[in-house]
């Protein structure tokens, strides 16, 4: 199939890019390189450099007769998004809806949506979440991801384009950028393995699902076969606190630096965790790799990093 990822030097894009190279696909890359990197991108890829609310994007399209688009590309800075909400939108919605367009002008036959689980539901009445909890963002990012989820259900019923959203629960592992905010466990990783301070935010028992990266792409390629609009979790519905991950990583690292805490920050929920009971029914998806494996793996990966540079 010839496939569009957005945010595809970013990364779980770069993940996803390689996975569906390696399956044959032609893949062609849409990244402004705000935060993806030129080096994750697979050099048998098409690549563009530009913004995904660009009038590029229609002929992009249009030369490049793309039968599926996965659209990872965002501002994923829960914090950036409560300073900029207005920034948050233009990317996260305006330019989402230029795919949109785009994707139902070219008779586009998948449109695969990297969205998020934590943050759409807000503080969670229940435990692990599912795709039926009440949808209460506590950001704007957790608002943008939900809206264009509405737009999507709003172009599948007006427009016929066939959709999956995928929830992701916080997503790590190899080439996971150490410098966002999202990326805890690699701030952790590099951090530690530089013997530099690692600063925990709040008191350190605020809980996340922790959903390892090849997990995460095998939902994405379960994904392009399925022929119904719906929107899936992709986690692995337990909670793991802050502390015992930097526990876990210390170890890994072999690190001597006891926690360090400073003041929890705005926009941040205290718990979370998604059920992936759905996306096993209807895709046969579950998540495989342990989160000790997955600590393992990634740290192995910045520790090569570091090595090189």
């Amino acid at each position: 199939m010839n496939i569009l990822v957005t945010g595809g030097a970013g990364f779980i894009g770069s993940h996803l890019a390689d996975a569906l190279i390696s399956d044959n696909h032609h893949i062609a890359i849409i990244d402004n390189l705000s935060t993806g990197k030129p080096q994750n991108i697979p050099g048998n890829a098409e690549f563009h450099k530009i913004d995904i609310a660009s009038p590029v994007v229609d002929k992009i399209f249009e030369r490049g007769r793309f039968e599926a688009v996965f659209h990872l590309a965002a501002q994923m800075d829960v914090r950036k998004s409560v300073e900029n909400p207005i920034n948050d939108a233009e990317i996260n919605i305006l330019g989402g809806i230029n795919l949109l367009q785009a994707s139902v002008k070219h008779k586009i036959r998948r449109f695969i949506f990297s969205s998020t689980g934590g943050a759409i539901y807000g503080e969670q009445e229940e435990y692990p979440a599912t795709e039926n909890h009440p949808a209460d963002p506590l950001s704007p990012y957790g608002v943008t991801k939900l809206a264009f989820e509405k737009y999507l259900f709003f172009y599948n019923f007006q427009h016929r384009l066939p959709y999956v959203s995928l929830r992701y629960a916080n997503v790590y592992g190899p080439r996971q950028n150490s410098e966002g905010e999202a990326g805890v466990v690699a701030i952790f990783c590099t951090r530690l393995l530089k013997g530099e301070k690692a600063v925990i935010y709040g008191d350190g028992r605020q809980t996340r699902d922790f959903v390892y990266v090849d997990d995460v792409i095998k939902a994405n390629l379960l994904a392009l076969t399925f022929g119904s609009a719906m929107a899936f979790n992709v986690g692995t519905g337990v909670e793991t606190d802050i502390n015992t991950i930097y526990d876990k990583i210390k170890k890994h690292t072999a690190s001597s630096q006891e926690r360090i805490h400073n003041a929890p920050r705005p926009g941040e929920q205290r718990r979370s965790s998604i059920s992936y009971a759905k996306i096993k029914k209807f895709l046969g998806w579950v998540p495989s790799v342990e989160l000790d494996e997955g600590i393992s793996k990634t740290v192995a990966f910045f520790r090569s990093q570091i090595i090189r540079s």
